[in-house]
């Protein structure tokens, strides 16, 4: 870790390149580190072309659809029939002390409005908040049993990103990017996007590496003609130019690296700048959505204003994992948008109206093209939502019982996992806590939770922190 307190001023151009991770030029090293120290990790000795992974994976890359503020899972897809019976009368006894975030366990039970049928060949039930995704069940696991420790936003959006309820360890999306790095050498391995210009909660703590040096961060591409920041050259700076000053920064640091032969990352830390170099010819092309068909774009939504915003993330998503980006994680609701404490049917309506049909089209793109069998598609929240009420026609975050899925990847579809009690409230059959969640993710991966380590002072640092087990009915049925 950096010797240097942020307080002070670099001395010495090594202080300086190390602590300028957060710079463009230190986030391209992140797929060169990343296959570099990923063998040491899984103690083998994975040349830098390419790590070997802990076991064969059924998945190379994932797209994370993080639902910011919490989606009600027995509105979407775990219909409670007692629940609408004993709507307005308050949660029976039989259930015992509940804690919720506002403090209003005692609220009477909020009946459900919405309408379930069955789909697919399985009978997966899905309500019609949701009927595009609905259409796509066959492919798709769902889990009724998830289960996470936090209360409020905050830390239960920072376990769902690293697995702590506390911030300062590394994003997942990081330590898939240390253990496997990307296929990619032109691109980051973890990008993240985010569907409007709010503050999504920790901010860039949720994709941030915590202990792990910064060049397994994930990148946040950004709307506008520059979705890659400081890619650009500056305004008349030719390539020609470019490459002359490159040439000369690393004649500057082959000098320094050869008076200091032992500290042998600052030359890894020289070839950043020419991967940087290299992305300035490879990821414009990456992002530019002119190049798909009307079809596609259609597709995803993007003729139509509610869908266009979310739709164009996604599709930009799977040209991403196309080109081997490993890790895409995309936020719904920036800014904790599906927070439904009051106006449940006005807020998950408009928020289901736009996610909808852009999820299922980048299944059913992904599946078409051939990239489901190998692209890990997750779809969750944070928590879910009580079935009690609050404020007369809100629910409050629910951790303790919701629903997330899994599709592609190796995942089985066509199922549902676990269960939830009569009225959606605590998971209470096959649970699958976060550390699960992830260990899954991991496995799915070909990524041992417990031998991807990081030396940390002086102990070894796992992804779950030593707890999670492999959910295997997510590829068995």
């Amino acid at each position: 870790m950096f010797s240097t307190p942020h307080i002070e001023i670099p001395r010495t151009r090594r202080e300086f390149l190390e602590r300028s991770g957060l710079g463009f030029g230190s986030v391209a090293l992140a797929s060169l580190l990343a296959q570099a120290e990923s063998s040491s990790a899984a103690g083998g000795s994975a040349p830098v072309t390419g790590p070997v992974p802990h076991h064969k994976p059924t998945a190379k890359n994932i797209i994370f659809l993080f639902m910011e503020g919490g989606p009600s899972h027995i509105d979407l897809f775990d219909p409670k029939p007692l629940l609408n019976k004993l709507a307005g009368q308050t949660l029976p006894d039989s259930f015992g002390q509940i804690l919720t975030a506002a403090g209003e366990s005692r609220s009477p039970l909020l009946i459900s409005k919405r309408k379930w049928k069955q789909h697919g060949e399985a009978g997966t039930w899905v309500s019609d908040w949701l009927p595009e995704i609905a259409n796509c069940v066959d492919d798709i696991a769902v889990i009724r049993s998830c289960w996470a420790d936090g209360l409020n936003h905050s830390s239960s959006v920072c376990q769902m990103n690293t697995c702590s309820l506390i911030g300062g360890r590394p994003s997942l999306g990081s330590w898939v990017t240390y253990g496997l790095g990307s296929e990619n050498r032109n691109l980051p391995s973890f990008v993240v996007m985010q569907d409007n210009r709010s503050s999504v909660v920790n901010g860039p703590r949720n994709w941030g590496t915590g202990f792990m040096p910064a060049v397994y961060q994930g990148i946040r591409l950004q709307e506008g003609k520059q979705p890659i920041p400081n890619l650009n050259n500056p305004e008349g700076v030719t390539d020609a130019r470019q490459r002359e000053k490159l040439s000369y920064l690393k004649s500057l640091n082959q000098g320094y690296a050869r008076q200091h032969a032992r500290q042998t990352e600052l030359d890894a830390r020289i070839a950043s700048y020419e991967l940087a170099f290299r992305m300035q010819s490879e990821a414009p092309e990456a992002v530019d959505l002119s190049q798909e068909t009307a079809a596609t774009r259609k597709l995803y939504g993007m003729d139509q204003q509610e869908t266009s915003s979310f739709g164009r993330l996604c599709l930009m998503s799977r040209r991403l994992v196309e080109r081997g980006v490993r890790f895409v994680q995309l936020y719904h609701g920036a800014g904790s948008k599906w927070d439904a404490h009051s106006g449940i049917e006005k807020n998950h309506t408009q928020h289901c109206k736009a996610m909808d049909l852009p999820v299922a089209g980048l299944i059913r793109d992904l599946k078409q093209r051939g990239l489901l069998d190998e692209t890990l598609v997750v779809w969750g929240g944070e928590f879910g939502r009580t079935p009690m009420s609050e404020k007369g026609d809100g629910r409050d975050h629910n951790p303790t019982g919701f629903t997330m899925w899994m599709a592609g990847g190796g995942v089985k579809g066509g199922q549902t996992i676990g269960a939830t009690d009569e009225l959606g409230l605590r998971a209470i059959e096959d649970r699958m806590h976060v550390h699960d969640l992830h260990a899954t993710i991991l496995h799915l991966l070909g990524l041992d939770r417990m031998k991807l380590t990081y030396e940390y002072n002086g102990r070894p640092e796992r992804p779950t922190v030593n707890e999670g087990e492999f959910q295997t009915k997510l590829v068995t049925g």
